[in-house]
C-alpha cells in the first residue's frame, strides 16, 4: 500500500504531530509499506504564501496525488477541524479517521456537548463566554453564537452559574489541553481567560469533575481497554501529556468491571453521536461518586510513545504496527 502520511502543520500542536508523523510512517515501512512523509507546512514560504497555501499545495502535491491512503497525522488546527478533510474529499483520496462534518463537530467542543446530551452520555455543565473578536462579528471563529452565550466581562457569572471555582476555562476549538486552566479562585480568571481567548473567539467554562482521568480508544472491530493516566502535577495538561516522567498511565485501568464496560459504551456512543470513524479517543473524568463525564472526542489522536491509543492497543495485543496499518485499511473501507 502506497501511504502518504501528512504530519506536521501550522497548528499549536506542530511538535507532537511531527513525532506522531515520524513514527506511524515508520511502522508502515516495517510493515511493508511505501509511506512518504508529507509536512503541509512550507518551510520556505513562497512570497506571502500563509498557512492554508501551503497547506493546500501539500495535499495538491505528486506524494499525495500517487498516494492510495492518506494517513491524517496533523493535530489541532486545519488537520482536525475538517478543513484538510475537505481539501482530501476534493482531492479524491482516500484518508484515515473521520470525514469533514464529523472532525468539525468534534473540534467545537460546545458543538460536541450537544450531541453528548442527544444521546444520552453525560458530560459537564458549561457556559460560553465569547471574546471581543467574536463579540463584534457573528461570524467569530466559525463557531455560532447562540443567545445564551455570554458577553465579554461576564466571566464571574459564567463561573458563579457553574456553581463556583474551581473551574476549567478553555478555548472552543482547540486539541491537546491548549490553552486550558484549572481556575481555583477569581484571581486567576482573568489571565485564563485571555489565554484562552488567544487560541479562540469562544471560550467554554466547564465544570471540574474532580476524580480520575480515564480514557475510552476507540479502534474499528475491536473493544480496547481503558487508559487511566495520573498527572504529577494533578491536571492533565500539554506538558503531563508529552513529557516522559510526568505522567503515570494504567492500562487496563483499575476500574470496577461495570463502570468500565458502561464508560466504554458512553464512549462509543459518543464517538458514534459525531459521526466519527475509523479510529479515535474518548476522554472522560470519573467522579468519587462513580459518575463519569465525557470531556470530549479526538479525532486524530496522538500516536506518539507516550499516547493512550497505542497504549490501548498494545494491551488488547496489538502492536504498534499492526495499529497503524489497521487504520489505513479504514480509509480504504
Amino acid at each position: 500500500m502506497r501511504v502518504a502520511v501528512i504530519y506536521g502543520g501550522a497548528s499549536a500542536e506542530r511538535e507532537v504531530s511531527l513525532v506522531t508523523g515520524r513514527a506511524v510512517a515508520a511502522a508502515l515501512r516495517e510493515r511493508g509499506h511505501e509511506a512518504c512523509l508529507v509536512d503541509t507546512a512550507s518551510k520556505e514560504p513562497a512570497g506571502r504564501e500563509s498557512a492554508s497555501d501551503a497547506t493546500a499545495r501539500a495535499i495538491m502535491g505528486e506524494d499525495v496525488a500517487r498516494a492510495e491512503v492518506v494517513f491524517v497525522a496533523l493535530h489541532g488546527g486545519a488537520g482536525e477541524n475538517g478543513t484538510v478533510q475537505g481539501l482530501l474529499e476534493l482531492a479524491g483520496k482516500r484518508y484515515t479517521g473521520s470525514g469533514v462534518f464529523a472532525s468539525a463537530l468534534a473540534m467545537d467542543k460546545r458543538m460536541s456537548k450537544l450531541a453528548f446530551r442527544a444521546a444520552g452520555v453525560p458530560t459537564p455543565e458549561w457556559r460560553m463566554v465569547l471574546s471581543d473578536d467574536a463579540a463584534g462579528s457573528a461570524a467569530g471563529s466559525g463557531s455560532p453564537v447562540f443567545p445564551d452565550d455570554l458577553s465579554p466581562g461576564d466571566e464571574r457569572r459564567a463561573a458563579r452559574e457553574l456553581g463556583g471555582y474551581p473551574i476549567i476555562v478553555k478555548p472552543n476549538d482547540q486539541g491537546s489541553t491548549v490553552g486550558l486552566t484549572l481556575v481555583e479562585d477569581e484571581k486567576a480568571l482573568a489571565g485564563a481567560f485571555e489565554l484562552a481567548a488567544d487560541h479562540s473567539s469562544h471560550v467554554l467554562f466547564e465544570r471540574y469533575i474532580p476524580g480520575r482521568e480515564l480514557t475510552v480508544a476507540v479502534l474499528e472491530g475491536t473493544r480496547l481497554p481503558l487508559v487511566e493516566a495520573e498527572p504529577s502535577t494533578g491536571l492533565y495538561d500539554y506538558e503531563c501529556k508529552y513529557t516522559k516522567g510526568m505522567t503515570e498511565y494504567t492500562c487496563p485501568a483499575d476500574v470496577p468491571g461495570d463502570i468500565a464496560e458502561k464508560m466504554t459504551d458512553a464512549g462509543h456512543r459518543a464517538f458514534e453521536s459525531l459521526g466519527c470513524h475509523g479510529y479515535g479517543r474518548v476522554d472522560f473524568r470519573l467522579a468519587p461518586d462513580g459518575r463519569f463525564y465525557c470531556l470530549e472526542v479526538n479525532t486524530v489522536p496522538g500516536m506518539t510513545d507516550v499516547s493512550l491509543v497505542p497504549m490501548a492497543a498494545a494491551a488488547a495485543g496489538v502492536s504498534f504496527g499492526e495499529l497503524c496499518e489497521r487504520i489505513a485499511e479504514t480509509a480504504l473501507s
